[in-house]
């Protein structure tokens, strides 16, 4: 049972991937339930009753009828699971406790549906790829939350990788370390730190899971030939991140804009959004697949574009015509942690932010491939005309009209196509065929879907 320092302690670290806070009693039980359902399925969590989600404790009065209420609505999980409810006084103000379980038996069924845990929420599965998935994964061990029995957490875990995630995530508080470590669930069943807590909070991770770390490599021209800078970034996911972004600041055009008046600080311009590269790394640290023992994520820089890669495509629950619209990770610890460090925001959103940012700054739309590894390329500016000049100059000049358009808009209608052509629609799917066949187009997606553009060079013969 949780005393009121533990309660205390866990309302400050906020909810997240082990912990549901709930103001009050609903009406419906059944929403309770679901929290306890998606739990059981994950890796166990607590649902805390009497705390808002501005993490502020307010109390609640739960008498017998209603705890009795609360015990059948848990008792509909199916198979049965055990789960220890009671009330605890926390300066005066009643909180209810539900501590539930790490499943043994999933998966958990509620009313006829799976409910699992993603990220800070919980969500209910509701086609039958997604319970075809958890059905095969139930029995896996996320990398994450798997043991890792040769490290030390005294010698191993330096104070100051602890200090600097609790100052990010906000968790400058009187908790322990250890009550933290408690609270976020990074100690096993079996009293190991967990394989995502190493890669987190250890002075040296790369020691124990040698490929966990970012290769950054610059080359001189459009292909891998020449290299001309090379380096391994090392240390704690979050340092990895850090040195990485560092790197690329100084091998990108950065300019410098003052903002307002009275001697701000100057703000930072990259050529490619730096926001964009935030994310896409954030992305490749927290999906990875860290099972893949021969692979590590890379950061190549090429004259016009910059590629960022990491083991393992799509996870299999997350189709091609999904991607960018929901998110399903690999490393729901991991990504839980970042979360907490407010370098990750809604679920799912990542993709689309990317998208946004570049369209905004004029810039060519990210492009994504999924098979096998994971890589997203980000095109550095440049000179449209030039590229059609120089490059493609065997198309037509409708064709290199219908290109521009979709290099300005990816989502462009048919329609204006033939508004800025006058082509007929058969003579539009003609020329958009020619197109692809030159690997210069791809459609990604069916209805709503967007075109994406592969802006080629002729290969260099070696």
């Amino acid at each position: 049972m949780l005393n009121s320092t533990e309660i205390k302690s866990i309302v400050s670290s906020r909810e997240g991937f082990n912990a549901e806070f709930k103001v009050n009693l609903p009406t419906n039980l059944k929403s309770i339930t679901e929290e306890v359902c998606a739990f059981a399925n994950a890796s166990g969590g607590v649902v805390l009753i009497g705390v808002d989600d501005k993490n502020t404790i307010k109390g609640v009065n739960i008498d017998n009828s209603k705890r009795s209420a609360i015990q059948n609505s848990i008792g509909e999980i199916s198979p049965p699971l055990q789960c220890e409810f009671y009330i605890v006084d926390v300066d005066g103000k009643n909180v209810a406790i539900i501590e539930v379980p790490l499943g043994q038996n999933k998966p958990y069924v509620l009313s006829g549906a799976i409910y699992v845990r993603q990220g800070p929420n919980s969500q209910k599965l509701t086609t039958v790829e997604e319970m075809r998935n958890f059905f095969q994964q139930a029995e896996k061990i996320y990398f994450d939350e798997a043991s890792c029995k040769e490290i030390d957490i005294k010698k191993d875990i330096p104070k100051e990788n602890i200090d600097t995630f609790r100052f990010e995530a906000g968790l400058v508080n009187n908790t322990s370390d250890e009550q933290v470590f408690s609270n976020l669930k990074l100690i096993s069943s079996d009293g190991y730190l967990k394989n995502g807590a190493v890669l987190f909070f250890a002075k040296e991770p790369e020691h124990f899971f040698e490929k966990a770390v970012i290769r950054c490599v610059a080359f001189d021209g459009l292909d891998k030939r020449y290299i001309i800078d090379d380096k391994i970034m090392t240390g704690t996911l979050f340092q990895q991140y850090q040195q990485s972004m560092v790197w690329l600041k100084s091998k990108l055009n950065v300019r410098y804009d003052i903002e307002g008046e009275g001697g701000k600080a100057r703000k930072e311009l990259w050529e490619i959004p730096e926001i964009v590269f935030k994310e896409a790394i954030i992305n490749s640290l927290a999906h990875r697949d860290y099972y893949d023992k021969g692979g590590r994520i890379t950061i190549e820089l090429f004259n016009d574009r910059v590629e960022v890669t990491n083991p393992g495509g799509l996870v299999s629950s997350i189709t091609k015509n999904e991607f960018g619209k929901k998110s399903s990770s690999r490393n729901p610890l991991i990504f839980g942690l970042f979360e907490r460090m407010r370098l990750v925001e809604q679920i799912g959103s990542g993709i689309s932010r990317m998208r946004d940012l570049m369209k905004e700054e004029g810039l060519t739309p990210p492009e994504f491939n999924t098979d096998g590894m994971f890589t997203v390329i980000f095109r550095r500016p440049f000179d449209f005309e030039m590229w059609v000049n120089e490059w493609v100059n065997n198309l037509t000049e409708k064709q290199i009209i219908i290109l521009k358009a979709i290099h300005g808009n990816q989502e462009v209608k048919k329609l204006t196509l033939q508004q800025l052509t006058d082509f007929s629609a058969s003579a539009i799917d003609k020329n958009l065929e020619i197109l692809k066949k030159e690997g210069l187009l791809e459609r990604e997606g069916t209805k709503g879907g967007v075109w994406i553009m592969h802006y080629i060079y002729p290969k260099v013969s070696e």
